[in-house]
């Protein structure tokens, strides 16, 4: 199952960069506090050394007498220093500190370690921790015990004030990551927009070309791209709009011509004939009108349109009915859209002998969406078929009459006006018998 929040490229770079930035700093936070604690154990290697040094060295030079009392004043820096009896002379008992501080002395003192493996000469405040107790001898015999505490532990990182920070720092992260992914977005999701809006209106104006060189190399794909389309859409409907107009004449002479056949049953069949080219040539023009975009897009109430188109096909004698919720508009070409659902009617009235108008809007999910139902009394199509006949030229029956098998031109045009509308057409057999057309569109709110 995946993130829905993974499921954009925007999430994901933001999740990326929050993600990345979170463990960089994480990791230096992490060497920091390493290089802290490294830091501090250098500094009671070196700063006690030297201490240390300072305290012997004072302590031998002063009279014997005067040797506790300057203890007494001294300050401790890390150090407790009392006498000791004897110094242990086993060599094995240095520990590198202990040469350390012996090398610092010289030869004139005498420095051995009493804490290895022993660390119960700790006292209790440095339990637990690395502390060295140094034998040292003076030159005068005396024996000294130092005590050389471990540096007083920082804080803990996790303190309320650290916590705050840190909310800070990871807020201020967050909101990095939000800016830059936003920016980095913000061009692709222009670019997809256009590219969706391309497919509702191919004469819309070309995008502008900005941002970085990839974002302004798309741009410009995606404008060659609708240059050449426009250029084929064109080219394709002036042809066939140019050949059905062009049939026209030579139809209408025919049809002239004909009148004056004498035998009536060859005039009749050839009037049929020319009457059904025409009718070819008639759906052929309004083919390639419905593959003209230039028509405006305006504001379109469904309602008014569908049941001016039911009374137009009642008035011419068909049985057509009308249901639907008020308010429900579109954003759409009027002309189009008239020829479409006027073609979705006249096949219902055809094949099925009645039609069923229902305008209704989605619910809950398909909100944004608003639904027209045609629906016949019709033997409805094969199933296999049902995607088929959406195709230009495809009939079910083979004669080419009108009153029949068609010019298979009349699925097509709608089919081809409800993409140009960003909508989408379903066929479906119903369950009693019959024949229902979905047509989905997007729905315009105010």
């Amino acid at each position: 199952m995946s993130i829905p929040v993974l499921s954009s490229m925007w999430g994901r770079v933001f999740s990326l960069l929050l993600l990345g930035v979170v463990l960089s700093a994480g990791l230096t936070g992490w060497l920091a506090f390493g290089e802290r604690e490294k830091t501090l154990t250098q500094f009671r290697e070196n700063h006690a050394i030297d201490r240390i040094e300072q305290l012997v060295r004072a302590l031998d030079v002063l009279p014997a007498d005067n040797r506790a009392q300057f203890l007494a004043t001294a300050p401790k820096l890390g150090l407790e220093v009392t006498p000791l009896p004897l110094v242990a002379g086993n060599s094995n008992a240095h520990s590198d500190y202990a040469r350390a501080v012996s090398q610092r002395l010289g030869k004139r003192f005498r420095v051995v370690s009493l804490s290895d493996n022993d660390h119960m000469l700790c006292p209790p405040s440095a339990e637990g921790k690395n502390c060295e107790v140094l034998g040292i001898s003076l030159h005068d015999g005396t024996n000294l015990r130092m005590t050389v505490l471990p540096p007083r532990s920082p804080l803990p990182p996790f303190r309320q004030d650290f916590m705050q920070i840190l909310m800070l720092l990871l807020v201020c992260i967050g909101v990095l990551a939000y800016l830059i992914a936003k920016m980095t977005m913000r061009p692709l999701q222009h670019l997809a927009q256009s590219a969706a809006e391309l497919g509702l209106d191919i004469n819309r104006p070309p995008v502008k070309e900005q941002g970085s060189i990839e974002i302004r190399q798309a741009t410009h794909a995606l404008n060659a791209m609708q240059a050449r389309i426009r250029q084929h859409i064109s080219q394709r409907t002036n042809m066939l709009a140019a050949i059905t107009h062009d049939l026209q004449t030579p139809v209408t002479r025919l049809r002239l011509r004909l009148e004056k056949v004498q035998d009536t049953e060859l005039r009749e069949k050839l009037i049929g004939d020319l009457s059904a080219m025409q009718m070819m040539i008639r759906e052929g023009l309004d083919l390639a009108r419905s593959m003209d975009s230039s028509e405006p897009v305006v504001q379109v109430d469904l309602e008014s349109l569908l049941h001016s188109i039911c009374e137009d096909a009642h008035d011419a004698g068909q049985t057509v009915r009308f249901e639907g919720q008020s308010g429900l508009q579109v954003m759409g070409r009027p002309q189009a859209l008239r020829r479409c659902l006027t073609n979705l009617v006249d096949n219902a009235v055809k094949y099925g002998q009645s039609a069923f108008v229902r305008l209704k809007a989605g619910e809950q999910a398909e909100a944004h969406l608003v639904h027209i139902y045609v629906r016949d009394q019709g033997p409805g199509i094969p199933t296999e078929y049902l995607q088929q006949v959406l195709e230009p030229f495809f009939r079910l029956e083979s004669s080419r009459s009108r009153d029949s098998g068609g010019t298979g031109l009349g699925l097509t045009i709608a089919q081809n006006i409800t993409q140009q509308h960003g909508g989408q057409l379903r066929l479906k057999n119903l369950e009693g018998g019959g024949l229902e057309v979905r047509l989905t569109l997007p729905r315009h709110t105010v």
